[in-house]
């Protein structure tokens, strides 16, 4: 289906029962909805009913060209126009990468809104920031983000040759599963589009967010070579609500493609107010 928000129009899937709870799946870079086609299945046969949008810059019809139209705000609004525009009061969100980023700022900013949170890979944005700025091995980890920020160069360098350099940033998952994702970013303007969301990003994002009170679990994967431990770690000093972190040894970034069927259950245990998964 197609929802227009102002000058915005998005793609979103749905699916599941008609008169299911309403689960919110946020996708990150450089995805897009497609990425929870494992995951899905397993909340639709508990009953969920799901909505996937491809989020700004990634739905064709939702592009706009300035950068400052990727600001955090901006696309937490946009959020928040969907469930407004499905007549939704409150959702129980999952969200990877930059996903998990928005689902952390729904929570925090919007506790009214969301039941739950499953965030996947990302911790909570002041964990996040925390340590990018205290601790050395997640500097190293952090730094194509002052690359991705450059103007231009990024998107020549990742779709040269064929994309090669963009299909290498899905290792370890298998090159033909990404084809699904790399061909999009192949569109006019989609690969700018999604930079923009690192060059529009100041610290400005983190004015007033607090931490989230809504139950919360975070995945994150031992072999994640964005997110090191000590961001993980530290995502529990911003949730004062109830709080699971699990842990995935031998996991990369990629984990909903990789195991969809865990972070299916765990989102569910979360949703259903039961102790997460192992």
């Amino acid at each position: 289906m197609r929802v227009t928000l102002g000058e915005l129009t998005f793609d979103v899937a749905t699916g599941g029962p008609d008169g299911g709870a309403p689960v919110l799946l946020l996708h990150g870079f450089p995805e897009n909805s497609r990425m929870w086609d494992g995951v899905v299945p397993r909340l639709h046969a508990a009953g969920l009913r799901t909505i996937a949008p491809d989020q700004r810059g990634y739905s064709p019809g939702a592009r706009p060209t300035e950068k400052s139209a990727y600001a955090m705000a901006e696309i937490v609004g946009d959020a928040l126009g969907l469930l407004a525009a499905l007549e939704l009061s409150t959702v129980d969100v999952i969200g990877h990468d930059w996903g998990a980023v928005v689902g952390w700022h729904l929570a925090a900013r919007h506790p009214e809104r969301v039941r739950t949170l499953t965030a996947v890979s990302v911790p909570h944005p002041l964990a996040q920031s925390a340590a990018m700025r205290h601790d050395a091995d997640q500097q190293r980890r952090s730094a194509y983000i002052a690359a991705f920020r450059v103007p231009e160069v990024p998107e020549a360098k990742l779709l040269d040759d064929g994309a090669r350099r963009l299909r290498r940033l899905f290792r370890p998952l298998p090159e033909d599963d990404v084809d699904v994702f790399v061909r999009p970013m192949t569109e006019e303007g989609a690969l700018t589009a999604a930079l923009n969301w690192y060059r529009a990003a100041s610290r400005r994002d983190l004015d007033g967010l607090g931490p989230v009170g809504v139950p919360s679990t975070y995945l994150w994967g031992t072999e994640d070579a964005a997110v090191g431990r000590t961001a993980a770690e530290g995502c529990a000093e911003h949730v004062t609500g109830d709080f699971a972190f699990v842990e995935l040894p031998g996991v990369s970034h990629w984990v909903p493609e990789q195991h969809p069927d865990l972070v299916a259950e765990t989102a569910l245990a979360r949703i259903a107010g039961r102790p997460a998964a192992p």
